[in-house]
């Protein structure tokens, strides 16, 4: 894995960025030639469309902007539309022909939003896959072309992207479309469910990055599945309605699972009919997506003496027989009875390898060929997930299998203590070959969890285009806000740098804590050694300043403040292992002036700050599990530690 510069300023990262694009995207020029029209660099978009070309300078908005809207181009996308134009700068939004910005919005089929789209200097695509859509931008001329309802809103979000600055739209031709078809988040983890104000502002971000999947199956709702049987409170259910409306509003599916498997009798028609109940409650508040999960439970052993009579002893076989026959009778009883419905979901019991047992056979030629699998990878927290590893598991599920990627959640022992920010990476180009979807698993911190979600919903609309690197760095731009300050972002980075380690079940992590600070520190090391002690300090001071003021920077400058608070006690160790930093190397510093007394001072006092850094603890009642977070450990901690014993040699080298 590369390593990841922190330390540049913003505008850095945004020229970064646009390079990126400049140089990846299909249908970019090459860096440092001339794009077509000659103008400059392409806008970095996420998710990563599958072309974009320059077509020349960028459109100028002026104060009056007329929209046009074909036929079908929904309330929530038209809202969308206007507020990008306002913040290019537009003050009035008006209808019909004229002179000016003219900004068309609808559907590819739509003959005259076709022609606005060559107007605008646009390629019209003879066939776009669902969700897919054409942008052109170019003159006084923009044009959004949707291959569907998803697909026009789709559009819209990409528009977003394009404002440029001040009263500027880049002007550019992009034909897009998701590879993937599933593609979004499961609330699935153990401990604190998010709040409804959080899950609210999750569905409005999904929408933002051309997710299109929301799976509601929080393991501690205890009436998604200790109490599945039971209708949930008027309150609940009030809530479970904004929150499907908001769905919608955002172009996302809302998938309600219910996880009956703790108590269920497979045999019993009452079990049924409680069940088909309360997925009723959820249609008529406008469900039309439902999942029926049986992880986590035992196969050993039945739940009631029915299901012995029914289907013999417990084993792979016989659970597998009896769950087929549960999610089969709620595909063809509950589902295909109703409109507009989706196929079923489940999560097998074995879900997190690809070893052919009794009881996935048994699935396999059973289970409706309609219901979509859940699979998690190699394991329950894969170090990676190759295309071999996913047809592997399409070969012993019989279907593509729909991924529950267990990143970033940190609900499980090897994560105490951690926010997991690095970048959504080690999953391979080509997956959506071998797949129908991908949901990731967050963590119990809503907010922070977007910055591994930008990753994964850029790789599951482009796969075969994405850059971890590329991403981690947007994310970050998305947190700042449209106006951030010019340090927010490189604080941002340089604090998920600090929470980079991403554990799996096992002893070894899948991606490496602070690979940023540990090379940093690795080159002080190497210069130091070599007698080159008052450089490679003086090289290494600017590193300690950024991390000594990142938390006060991104407490200041973020503009989610879910973030802030989510990350509240890691910014606050942050903050004390900076000044340690700071400190360590003053006392370096003095050591090579001779002033040891004030060097051991220094040292002393960078000891007492890792220490209280040390006591900080996670939020309680919001994190499982609890315990001292958890910053850089490994790599800063260990050079603080090791620093006093460092010889003094050379003090007088350059």
């Amino acid at each position: 894995m590369s390593m990841r510069r922190s330390s540049r300023p913003l505008a850095a990262v945004i020229a970064f960025l646009t390079l990126l694009g400049l140089l990846l995207l299909p249908g970019a020029t090459a860096a440092g030639a001339a794009p077509a029209g000659g103008a400059g660099p392409l806008p970095s978009v996420v998710p990563r469309p599958q072309t974009m070309a320059r077509l020349g300078p960028d459109v100028t908005v002026p104060a009056q902007v007329r929209v046009v809207y074909g036929d079908e181009v929904d309330r929530p996308t038209r809202e969308l539309v206007a507020s990008v134009l306002r913040r290019a700068g537009a003050k009035r939004l008006r209808g019909g022909s004229g002179p000016g910005l003219t900004v068309t919005v609808g559907r590819l089929a739509d003959a005259r939003v076709a022609e606005a789209l060559r107007a605008a200097g646009g390629r019209v695509p003879e066939e776009l896959p669902a969700e897919g859509y054409a942008l052109a931008a170019r003159g006084t001329a923009v044009a959004l072309a949707g291959a569907d309802a998803d697909g026009t809103y789709y559009a819209a979000q990409t528009l977003r992207q394009l404002v440029t600055g001040a009263r500027t739209i880049a002007s550019v031709s992009i034909v897009d479309h998701p590879l993937m078809p599933l593609r979004g988040v499961i609330e699935g983890f153990y401990g604190s469910p998010w709040t409804h104000a959080e899950r609210m502002d999750q569905l409005a971000f999904y929408g933002d990055v051309k997710m299109n999947t929301y799976v509601y199956a929080p393991k501690d709702d205890p009436y998604h599945r200790e109490k599945w049987r039971e209708p949930y409170p008027a309150d609940k259910l009030a809530q479970l309605d904004e929150l499907v409306r908001q769905a919608a509003d955002h172009h996302v599916r809302f998938t309600f699972a219910l996880s009956p498997g703790t108590s269920l009798c497979y045999s019993d028609p009452a079990d049924f009919t409680a069940l088909q109940a309360k997925l009723g409650a959820m249609y008529d508040l406008g469900v039309r997506s439902f999942s029926v999960p049986l992880d986590d439970i035992s196969y050993t052993r039945w739940n009631c003496a029915a299901d012995r009579t029914a289907y013999g002893e417990p084993s792979q076989r016989t659970a597998a027989q009896a769950q087929a026959d549960l999610l089969n009778r709620v595909q063809k009883e509950f589902l295909d009875t109703r409109e507009g419905t989706s196929p079923l979901q489940t999560v097998p019991t074995e879900y997190g390898d690809v070893t052919d047992t009794a009881y996935k056979r048994t699935l396999r030629e059973r289970l409706d060929a309609r219901v979509e699998v859940m699979w998690t990878g190699t394991d329950v927290v894969p170090p990676r997930i190759t295309v071999a590893d996913a047809a592997r598991a399409a070969a012993v599920w019989g279907r593509k299998v729909f991924v529950w990627d267990n990143y970033p959640v940190n609900d499980y022992g090897q994560a105490e203590g951690r926010l997991l920010l690095a970048p959504y990476d080690a999953r391979e180009p080509g997956l959506h070959q071998q797949l129908s979807g991908l949901v990731l698993n967050p963590m119990n911190q809503a907010a922070a969890s977007k910055v591994a979600l930008f990753g994964g919903a850029d790789f599951a609309w482009n796969d075969t285009g994405y850059d971890p690197d590329r991403t981690w760095r947007a994310a970050a731009a998305y947190l700042a806000g449209d106006d951030p300050d010019a340090a927010t972002a490189p604080a941002l980075l340089s604090f998920f740098d600090t929470q980079h380690l991403a554990p799996t079940f096992g002893a070894e992590p899948w991606q490496p804590q602070a690979p940023e600070l540990a090379a940093k520190l690795a080159r002080f090391r190497t210069d130091w050694d070599a007698g080159r002690q008052r450089a490679a300090l003086e090289a290494l001071r600017p590193t300690a300043a950024l991390l000594a003021t990142a938390s006060a920077t991104i407490r200041a400058g973020v503009a989610d403040r879910g973030f802030v608070a989510d990350c509240a006690p890691w910014l606050d160790a942050l903050a004390l292992w900076g000044r340690a930093f700071e400190r360590t190397l003053d006392a370096l510093g003095a050591r090579l002036d001779g002033n040891t007394q004030q060097a051991d001072r220094w040292f002393a006092e960078a000891s007492s700050l890792a220490g209280q850094a040390g006591r900080i603890r996670t939020i309680p009642g919001e994190t499982r599990p609890e315990g001292p977070v958890r910053v850089a450990d490994g790599v800063l901690d260990t050079f603080l530690a090791a620093a006093p014993g460092l010889g003094g040699a050379g003090a007088h080298a350059p």
